[in-house]
């Protein structure tokens, strides 16, 4: 919490004035769970509820400073499939050598008795989105590591160039991943084809583990926090399986909704490995067995 007081109050009513085009008095605010580099809060207003998140641009990269447009695009980009709720931007900019992003406050309620079997047809409609390309038409972040997006027309060659070796790569440099480990990634490459079914690409959240999916207050699910690009849509369901939490439901239904090829669940370590090696890179040396343990495998 990086200011307090009426210096706060003064910045969120300036940022909601830029976003709304009013003036706008804040009436009280409450601090949330913003990240590792972010803080967050509910701000109660003349306008309404709104969640604010932002930080000190001072005290990160400058690539830092764009993190909250790309999510704003990649926001507005699901809200427009109209597949299942996605927080509405209400604006993001900078101010004060602060970053912010403003969205709509989604209140939280009890899932209804559906809730899985939505969240898995929600989730086959918005994979039911595709282009001729692999990729977006702009660099995001997944976390806070940069994400590379460059339209290419084969899955395999983007799974491999822009999601495993970029993070390979890092871990490499980190010394956190062995060289030995590093070079097996190699020999995996060769073999994507015959282990990856080739479908068409899938817009897809990308960072879709249980922490970024909310229950609205009428008990249907929401998504957050996106990390989105047009890729397999079979990574989307491994990441689900990698830190569970996901009903069995949720799977019966998209499967039914958009059928998986035969065999997704002994392909799933191998869409895994990217976001294990984000988490190595994000936290450490801890997540490593698991990308040795899966380049084994395969």
């Amino acid at each position: 919490m990086d200011f307090w007081g009426d210096e706060q109050f003064s910045f969120f009513e300036s940022i909601l004035f830029s976003a709304l085009g009013q003036t706008v008095e804040v009436i009280e605010m409450q601090f949330l769970s913003g990240g590792d580099i972010n803080t967050s809060a509910q701000v109660f207003s003349s306008e309404g509820v709104f969640f604010v998140k932002w930080n000190q641009v001072s005290l990160h990269s400058s690539e830092h400073q764009s993190m909250f447009e790309a999510e704003a695009r990649g926001l507005d980009l699901l809200r427009q499939t109209d597949a299942l709720h996605i927080p509405q931007v209400i604006g993001y900019g900078h101010q004060l050598d602060k970053s912010y992003l403003i969205l709509e406050y989604i209140d939280s309620g009890n899932p209804d008795k559906k809730y899985w079997e939505t969240l898995g047809q929600s989730l086959a409609v918005l994979h039911s989105h595709t282009q001729p390309k692999f990729g977006l038409s702009f660099a995001n972040y997944i976390g806070s590591l940069p994400q590379s997006n460059t339209p290419t027309v084969s899955g395999y060659e983007f799974f491999f160039e822009q999601r495993l070796l970029p993070q390979a790569g890092m871990a490499l440099y980190k010394e956190l991943l062995s060289k030995e480990a590093y070079d097996a990634l190699f020999r995996l490459r060769d073999r994507l084809p015959d282990l990856i079914p080739n479908e068409r690409p899938a817009l897809i959240h990308g960072d879709l583990w249980s922490g970024n999916v909310m229950v609205t207050e009428e008990g249907l699910p929401a998504l957050i926090d996106p990390a989105i690009y047009y890729g397999f849509r079979e990574a989307e369901l491994a990441f689900t399986k990698l830190f569970g939490g996901f009903d069995q439901r949720f799977y019966d239904a998209y499967d039914e909704a958009f059928p998986l090829y035969e065999g997704f669940d002994e392909r799933v370590g191998i869409y895994n490995l990217y976001p294990l090696l984000v988490h190595v890179n994000l936290f450490g040396s801890g997540y490593v067995s698991g990308v040795e343990r899966i380049l084994k495998q395969f």
